[in-house]
């Protein structure tokens, strides 16, 4: 595939992956998806998501000395999220621009973000905002939120907070780890479980209310865990893991077209 001109001006290099196609539907991207590459070097990602055999890609890479190397344009369906959902809709590639971090992930040797790196991620996350908007900052999420039973990244390493001093994403200050009180976890059942999965499912999270606490619902808060309470990542909803969930639903922004209102 023959080069294309960069979608924004901080874009350092433009190396052409041949995996993507159309949107479907004419689906308008609202969604901006975050991963990490999950591999030893950025330039072996690069190379298997510009590899036609590998059968994925990604609209961006951004490596860890902030370069960003575009390799799908913003108009096109890369192929980046794989099986997965959000708030019922199970086409993420359709919806969404994603963006590979470069980093080993938990594989590799798990390792924290340089500063420069998340400083270059904020940039590119504010420019596609800025043209493709308006995207809700409850819509900037991670690979592992759409797809918690396959996916841990970026992981509970990455800033979600310093990006949300940015202007980017939804975030909270998690509720303290020593609230006292009941835990739910695998094998729990009744009233309690299927109010988390109601919270969790208005959210955006793909689970079901079924009163069970379940191998997916474990999977889900973990999720959400790495995400929204990073210090402690273990499956069990603690009252730390609900009263960060309840003050993210409580301050969720409201629906794009409510604020235009």
């Amino acid at each position: 595939m023959s080069a294309f001109p960069p979608d924004s001006f901080i874009v350092a290099d433009v190396v052409p992956s041949p995996n993507h196609d159309e949107r479907k539907d004419g689906r308008r991207p609202d969604m901006i998806l975050l991963h990490y590459t999950g591999m030893t070097t950025g330039e072996a990602a690069l190379s298997r998501l510009c590899l036609s055999d590998s059968k994925v890609s990604a609209h961006y890479v951004v490596f860890e000395d902030g370069r960003i190397v575009q390799c799908v344009p913003e108009q096109r369906r890369a192929w980046h999220a794989g099986v997965s959902s959000w708030a019922g809709e199970t086409d993420i590639n359709s919806c969404s621009i994603g963006i590979e971090i470069v980093n080993p992930g938990h594989e590799f040797g798990y390792r924290d973000f340089p500063l420069r790196q998340i400083a270059a991620v904020i940039s590119l996350c504010k420019s596609i905002i800025t043209r493709r908007g308006p995207i809700s900052a409850d819509r900037i999420l991670a690979h592992s939120d759409v797809a918690p039973t396959r996916k841990q990244d970026p992981g509970e390493k990455f800033p979600w907070a310093l990006l949300s001093e940015s202007g980017i994403g939804h975030w909270v200050r998690p509720a303290p780890l020593d609230i006292a009180g009941r835990a739910l976890k695998l094998g729990d059942s009744g009233e309690l479980v299927t109010r988390l999965q109601r919270s969790l499912r208005t959210y955006g999270y793909g689970v079901d209310e079924t009163g069970l606490y379940d191998e997916l619902t474990r999977d889900v808060v973990t999720a959400f865990q790495r995400h929204f309470r990073q210090a402690r990542v273990d499956g069990i909803a603690d009252n730390s893991t609900m009263f960060t969930l309840r003050a993210l639903t409580e301050t969720r922004p409201a629906p794009l077209g409510a604020q235009r209102a």
